[in-house]
């Protein structure tokens, strides 16, 4: 292929192991970086610019906003998984089919999710208990950012594609110049135009219609079997049940991790709009640690994908360890570091010493040991890389989701603090971490049973 000739793909399943998932990791980690651009903008020129009631709202929509979309981005999992096997495999045929078809699921998700979000939105801002001051905003926020979806599930759809064949370099550009764009619209429409939230989020769509054209013009002008072609562009519902053999259950798992987010959310709109704004500012200085750690997550999934489609087990196990250290490190050095800085950083989102104050309490019970968090997701992406995907969402829905369901109704309700709140991430990490590693070992056994055979 021709793309490999000059630099984009990764040969994931032949030479050192470790210096190509590096090399892979870090356009990755910028990428992902890059990402919370968007919304970081957001939070910023609301807290500094809109007052306290518009950083409540823009906070307040985040697990929403996760729950409403992480089942149809979990689908975007399902077809980073089978373009890496098919990729891994050679299958061209295969492989091409499967682009079509995840790029037409991204179309008919974004259009379902427009529909969901203008729809439900505002009655489930209402159930979660948002802030009476904020409810509005909340609302104007919401229903303006999801018009934009479509363009958000093209481009996750299409990063997911490249990124199987181990290009991690595009998505990091197209990101970039979106993120550019954001932040100078963002500027733009909240301190000269006076829009509040609804300039940052239609600042959002327009950054995020960007890059949804630029990754399909990626994708239509590639050479290799994963070129994008339009009039190809079809529903095969062979490749599409394979997608979601996958996707479904990682995105039902993401949902059920939003779930117990919004009952998290919800647990803190108990406090006064204060705690909610330090708690939200808070939440955006951990996504770029949680990003971080993440994009060894989606590394992992990868090289395992492909791997496991070359038939090449010996690796996995390679590269579940090498994960599993690496996302330690950057989990503890980010983390720590993260909330030692975490009153000079919260300063960028508000000026206010008691919303300051809030968040420094939020990243010291959730930064210095976020690592756990990353020890989770990487064991996941190994095992949906080996093709399981329905073991780790049993696993996540009853170590992670349930657990913190049952820890607010019980231990928080009696004890109503938010440090005893915050405490329900360290113990559902630690559990749903241990179950994880115990299926992977029972998955690993099974494959070289299956290998052997063969």
């Amino acid at each position: 292929m021709s793309n490999s000739k000059s630099g984009y793909e990764i040969d994931m399943c032949n030479g050192k192991l470790l210096s190509k998932m590096l090399r892979f990791y870090f356009p990755l980690l910028a990428s992902n970086l890059l990402q919370l651009v968007f919304n970081a903008a957001d939070i910023v020129m609301v807290g500094r610019w809109a007052g306290n009631d518009a950083l409540a709202a823009v906070g307040s929509t985040s697990a929403l906003i996760n729950l409403l979309t992480n089942l149809f981005i979990g689908l975007s999992v399902g077809a980073n998984v089978m373009v890496a096997r098919f990729y891994g495999a050679k299958q061209d045929k295969e492989l091409s089919e499967m682009v079509h078809t995840a790029m037409f699921s991204a179309v008919i998700s974004g259009v379902l999710l427009t529909i969901v979000g203008l729809t439900a939105s505002g009655p489930i801002l209402t159930l979660m208990g948002t802030t009476e001051e904020a409810l509005p905003l909340a609302k104007i926020y919401i229903k303006i950012y999801f018009c934009g979806m479509t363009f958000t599930m093209i481009y996750n759809f299409g990063a997911a594609i490249l990124r199987a064949i181990g290009d991690t370099k595009r998505p990091m550009l197209f990101l970039s110049i979106a993120g550019v764009i954001n932040v100078i619209l963002n500027f733009i429409f909240v301190k000269f135009l006076n829009m509040s939230v609804a300039g940052v989020a239609l600042a959002t769509i327009i950054a995020q219609s960007i890059s949804a054209v630029l990754i399909v013009r990626c994708l239509m002008m590639s050479n290799g079997a994963y070129k994008l072609e339009l009039k190809k562009l079809r529903f095969s519902l062979n490749k599409f049940l394979k997608m979601i053999s996958i996707g479904l259950p990682a995105g039902v798992q993401g949902m059920l991790f939003s779930i117990s987010n919004v009952v998290i959310q919800s647990a803190v709109n108990s406090f006064d709009t204060i705690t909610v704004a330090g708690n939200t500012a808070a939440q955006n200085v951990e996504g770029f640690v949680y990003m971080a750690m993440n994009a060894f997550y989606q590394t992992a999934m990868s090289f395992t994908g492909q791997n496991m489609g070359a038939k090449k087990l010996d690796r996995v196990n390679k590269i579940l360890i090498y994960s599993l250290i690496c996302v330690t490190v950057v989990g503890l050095t980010m983390g720590n570091g993260a909330y030692f800085a975490s009153k000079y950083l919260l300063r960028f989102y508000s000026k206010d010493p008691e919303v300051i104050a809030a968040g420094v309490l939020r990243m010291k019970y959730i930064c210095t040991i976020y690592f756990l968090c990353g020890t989770m997701d990487v064991s996941v992406g190994v095992i949906r890389g080996m093709g399981y995907s329905i073991m780790p969402m049993i696993v996540s829905l009853t170590g992670a989701c349930v657990f913190r369901i049952i820890y607010i109704f019980t231990i928080f309700q009696q004890y109503h603090r938010l440090d005893v709140l915050f405490l329900s991430y360290l113990y559902s990490w630690i559990l749903t971490t241990l179950m994880h590693l115990i299926c992977y070992s029972i998955v690993f056994k099974q494959q070289k049973k299956k290998l052997k055979y063969v």
